[in-house]
């Protein structure tokens, strides 16, 4: 049996109220300052992960109680200590590597200085992060009839970990490719490097605002704790792929774009009959990408330091896909704001698109 631990941690003063319901009537820095006198604690036993092969593993999530303010706010020696109690957990219930979900994978170095003072392999989950993104991506384009040969990606967050490979990969499927981020100097630099090893006309933008508009698909996967993508930004028939947790995509946009199609990125069908024993918002037998490349390396027996720090190599990404897929793991259905997306949504998104054509976006404003 295979072992595997992946820490989570709440996203809003709201997740805390799951487990503590009185947060709920609490102001978010009241319910902040009581968190963080908490101590990471075994939140679950995750059983029943078992490949077509035969292969079986079992995990915990481990919970690091701080918001992601929080741990972007706070000294870092302070973070690292937390997620280094974390590992001491999961090396005690028997794991032999851990996943970092969220906010904890992006923190300081990316799992470095973590990986460093643990003796249990660490890993981010972001290489099938993005194997999943552009596969879902790619999977929504088609559904929506969105023409491959004349379809134009933006990428919002093009110069982080997964925004970077996000790009190139997309590269190799579409001929327009707009880098969105907030440094000129490193999206020129990751546009020249993308129209080196690729086809793709490729130019840059600093503002969402203004780019989106054009774009058939956008990939977005910026580490911001608050949206950064409004209704009035989006084409009308386009696909938005948001991989960031918190949500980079406002909550307004499924309140009033019923003519554009937002699903989460890393949305996976675990192989077996696995039990979370934990509600994380999805339906059953299904994770994030993230956890999913935890546990399809321990499935593989890939106790080592696999996605670290800053950058994902194509060659990861491409390497945990045949991983993943040669342990049963696939691409689940689509969701969109925690619901599943029907079939008959996407039809109406379709339909809604062609009728408003050519109509002003005043009333999005």
């Amino acid at each position: 049996m295979e072992k595997f631990a992946f820490v989570i941690h709440p996203l809003s003063a709201r997740d805390v109220a799951k487990k503590y319901p009185i947060a709920r009537y609490l102001p978010e820095r009241v319910v902040e300052w009581g968190i963080k006198r908490k101590q990471p604690m075994l939140l679950s036993h995750i059983t029943g992960v078992r490949s077509p092969d035969g292969r079986e593993a079992e995990g915990w999530f481990i919970a690091c109680p701080l918001t992601p303010r929080q741990l972007l706010t706070l000294p870092q020696e302070e973070v690292w200590s937390r997620l280094q109690i974390c590992a001491d957990i999961a090396r005690e219930q028997g794991a032999r590597i851990m996943g970092l979900g969220a906010f904890t994978s992006v923190v300081g170095d990316g799992g470095r200085t973590l990986a460093g003072r643990t003796d249990i392999a660490i890993t981010t989950g972001n290489s099938y992060t993005v194997a999943t993104a552009v596969q879902g991506a790619r999977r929504a384009a088609e559904l929506l009839e969105i023409p491959r040969s004349e379809a134009t990606v933006a990428v919002v967050g093009a110069t982080g970990s997964i925004g970077r490979t996000s790009a190139r990969i997309m590269a190799r499927h579409y001929p327009n490719l707009v880098l969105i981020g907030r440094s000129t100097d490193k999206l020129e630099t990751l546009a020249e490097e993308i129209r080196n090893e690729s086809s793709a006309r490729v130019s840059i933008s600093t503002s969402a605002a203004q780019s989106l508009p054009e774009a058939d698909i956008t990939i977005t996967v910026t580490s911001a704790v608050d949206a950064v993508i409004e209704p009035e930004y989006l084409k009308r028939g386009s696909v938005v792929c948001d991989v960031a947790r918190p949500r980079d995509v406002s909550v307004r946009v499924a309140q009033q774009r019923d003519d554009v199609l937002v699903i989460e990125g890393g949305v996976v069908q675990v192989p077996g009959d696995v039990e979370f024993n934990f509600d994380f918002g999805f339906p059953r037998k299904t994770a994030y990408a993230c956890m999913s490349e935890t546990m399809a390396l321990a499935l593989n027996r890939r106790y080592e330091n696999y996605t670290l720090g800053k950058d994902v190599s194509v060659e990861q990404v491409d390497e945990i896909t045949e991983l993943a897929e040669g342990a049963g793991f696939r691409l689940g259905g689509f969701r969109s704001f925690e619901k599943a997306v029907e079939e008959e949504t996407i039809e109406r998104i379709i339909d809604n698109a062609r009728r408003r054509r050519g109509q002003s976006d005043a009333v999005y404003r």
